[in-house]
This record gives structure tokens, sequence and C-alpha cells, in this order.
């Protein structure tokens, strides 16, 4: 019951703390140049399993306007949470990179008060099998007219 109740009050303070740097983080977008346009953004993601459709909805801290291009911004506290080495935050920000027709990600350390846009790595094309055969065809087509040659000049 006491382990309970610690963990009951850990959760209450980390939240009351994101809650605090969500609010700390629109005049450090300002600051360095977003106009914020709207406040806990909803989108939706469609994902499929199986071939069967599965609508998630995601919800980001910010939608901000920079230069006439949209910007998606996830505010983060704490030592872990605002760095990209941290997996949750990783994924979080892809999410959102496919979620939000915007021009990118923004991650507000709202600690250290800091704006980073985040670059996120190009997909990796799924190996073709289609495309694999190609290669070999092609490898087997330049094998034969190699050996074609070599034949007509003995």
């Amino acid at each position: 019951m006491w382990r309970d109740a610690s963990a009951r009050r850990r959760l209450r303070a980390r939240m009351r703390r994101a809650a605090a740097g969500e609010r700390d983080a629109e005049p450090v977008l300002e600051g360095a140049g977003y106009k914020v346009r709207d406040r806990q953004v909803r989108a939706s993601l469609e994902y499929r399993l199986d071939g069967e459709a599965c609508l998630v909805e995601v919800q980001a801290d910010y939608l901000v306007e920079r230069d006439g291009r949209a910007w998606v911004a996830e505010v983060k506290t704490g030592r872990a949470a605002p760095r990209l080495s941290t997996r949750a935050t990783r994924r979080q920000l892809l999410e959102y990179a496919h979620a939000f027709d915007a021009a990118g990600v923004l991650l507000v350390d709202a600690d250290r008060g800091t704006v980073h846009r985040v670059t996120l790595p190009s997909p990796r094309p799924l190996p073709s099998l289609s495309r694999d055969l190609a290669m070999v065809a092609i490898g087997v087509a330049i094998g034969a007219l190699t050996a074609l040659v070599a034949t007509r000049l003995r």
C-alpha cells in the first residue's frame, strides 16, 4: 500500500511538471520565432494489421508556424525525455511526422528553454523480390553475353 501511494505521488508530480513545461514552452517557441497556432492538436493515423484498418489518434503539444510553414512541436521535461537517445521520444516524433501535415517536427526542452528542429531519417525501402529477381536476370544476361563473346573470339 505504501509503495502504491508513493508511486501515485511520483506520477502526480511528474504530470504537474509536464503541464508546467507545456505552459512554459509557449513563450520559448515564440522567442524562437514560431507563432503558436493551436495547442493539444490531434491527428489520425491509419495502420493496417493483416489488411484490416486500425485508426489511431495522436496528440501533439503544439502546432506552430514560422515563415509560412507549419511545424508540430512536442514539449519534454526532465533529463531523459528531451533527448533523441530516449526511445519513447524518438518513436513519438516519428509518429507525429507521419500524422501531421507539417514541414517538420520540433522538440522543445522546457527545462532548458530550447527549441530543436528534428531531422528524421529517410525511410528505407523494403526489399523488393521483383527488383532482386531483375538484378539476378541482368547478371545472368551479362554472364551469357560474356560467354557468347568469349566463344566467338576463339
